[in-house]
């Protein structure tokens, strides 16, 4: 029987499962039990068919600089996977759809892909827009569904079972490590206010916003927040009202263009402040001549860096440069990292199917299990949040450089910041 008719079959009986909710349980039996014969093989494929793992990315639209950066990591996975070898003794193969960074295409995208294509697996999205329309979906088929970008609080309020966030933090612990840093200072040296600008978009939001929750509660100022829509271009107005704060600290919760424009603006000013952090921005190759090579000082928290001695770390950084010409960044990582976590879960349940028992099999086994992945350990909660911190990297010496946690210190932490 060819794979065609063995997907037909697995396609009638979710169908099945799906129409009839309130079926009793005998009934459901039966239905599984037809379907499985009609496939010939149940919930397997032949040794000779690949896995086939379906995903959406933003590959044009408003995240396609991060979502390209996402399909090489998947890239980059796929291709060492298979020269292991593959997954169960089979090729991986990837079907990637261009969801063009809109939240109704990324939703018909995969409909598409598990209903139409019967892929075996699926792979996550890039941000958190995207995520939730289509961790809803993968949900409704019972899915596992490992995303490498969603990580603003709103993912994981959806009472989702089968949703797992394949890096180190959330947005909102993105800074524990700087929060825990300023706070253990004497109250005579630390920053006494702190004024944040952030671009209205869940993620940029979380890690600004965790960062202010914390230092709050340490007693430290609020004197100035600012929200921004995500195509903002001029950044003159909100820079004044932040260099009119006269804030000790600046806080950005930023993607890239957004970052450096409100950097540029707040240069322009000549406000110096004594520290400054932003996310993501600062840890993009082109950051530096973007801001004029004036980055000495500047702050940003990270899940991944190339020099990181976990196992897995060296070969996926070798065999990324040489697949691609350049060593891998954090977005790449983190859909390395997908690949990884859903990989640990196959080769633990032995299964890669839209089959129901396999799907099942494949969440149960990560909500026990920690795996270890380029980005460290990771292990999850209840809701699929990561376990762990991320790191803090400090422009020094014209160069960005871990500087938290200790363990993984590269620079000593630079404070004040010097001017820009």
């Amino acid at each position: 029987m060819t794979r065609t008719h063995r997907r037909q079959g697995r396609r009638k009986g979710r169908r099945q499962d799906r129409r009839q909710v309130g079926v009793a349980a005998g009934t459901l039996a039966l239905l599984l039990s037809a379907s499985a014969c009609g496939s010939g093989s149940g919930s397997q494929d032949s040794a000779d068919d690949p896995i086939v793992i379906g995903v959406s990315l933003p590959l044009t639209g408003d995240f396609s600089e991060p979502g390209k950066g996402v399909e090489r990591g998947y890239k980059a996975w796929a291709k060492i996977v298979n020269d292991h070898g593959g997954l169960l003794g089979r090729e991986v193969e990837l079907k990637i759809l261009d969801d063009q960074s809109n939240a109704d295409r990324v939703v018909s995208d995969y409909e598409q892909l598990i209903g139409r294509d019967e892929v075996d697996l699926l792979f996550g999205p890039f941000s958190t827009r995207l995520v939730v329309p289509s961790a809803r979906l993968a949900e409704e088929y019972g899915m596992l569904f490992v995303e490498p970008a969603g990580a603003a609080p709103e993912v994981f309020e959806q009472g989702f079972k089968n949703l797992f966030y394949a890096a180190p933090a959330v947005a909102d612990d993105h800074y524990n490590l700087l929060a825990d840093h300023i706070l253990a200072m004497p109250e005579s040296e630390r920053p006494k206010t702190v004024a944040y600008a952030a671009m209205d978009d869940p993620f940029a939001q979380g890690t600004a916003y965790g960062l202010r929750e914390k230092l709050e509660k340490g007693g430290i100022r609020t004197v100035a927040d600012e929200v921004y829509p995500p195509n903002t271009t001029d950044f003159g107005s909100i820079a004044a009202k932040i260099a009119d704060s006269k804030a000790d600290m600046v806080v950005g919760g930023t993607q890239y263009q957004d970052g450096v424009n409100l950097i540029v603006a707040l240069q322009q000013l000549d406000y110096q402040p004594t520290l400054a952090a932003f996310s993501t921005a600062p840890t993009e190759p082109e950051f530096a001549k973007a801001i004029g090579n004036k980055t000495e000082g500047i702050l940003a928290p990270t899940g991944y860096t190339q020099k990181a001695d976990y196992p897995s770390n060296k070969e996926f950084v070798e065999k990324y440069t040489e697949q691609f010409g350049k060593a891998p960044e954090e977005d790449e990582a983190n859909a390395y990292t997908t690949g990884q976590v859903v990989a640990a879960a196959v080769e633990a349940a032995q299964c890669a199917s839209q089959d129901p028992d396999c799907q099942s099999k494949l969440v149960e086994w990560l909500r026990g299990h920690q795996v270890e992945t380029v980005v460290g350990p990771l292990k999850w909660d209840g809701k699929g949040r990561p376990q762990s911190a991320h790191m803090i990297q400090q422009w020094v010496g014209g160069e960005i450089q871990i500087v938290l946690p200790e363990a993984q210190r590269e620079a000593d932490l630079i404070y004040p910041k010097p001017t820009w």
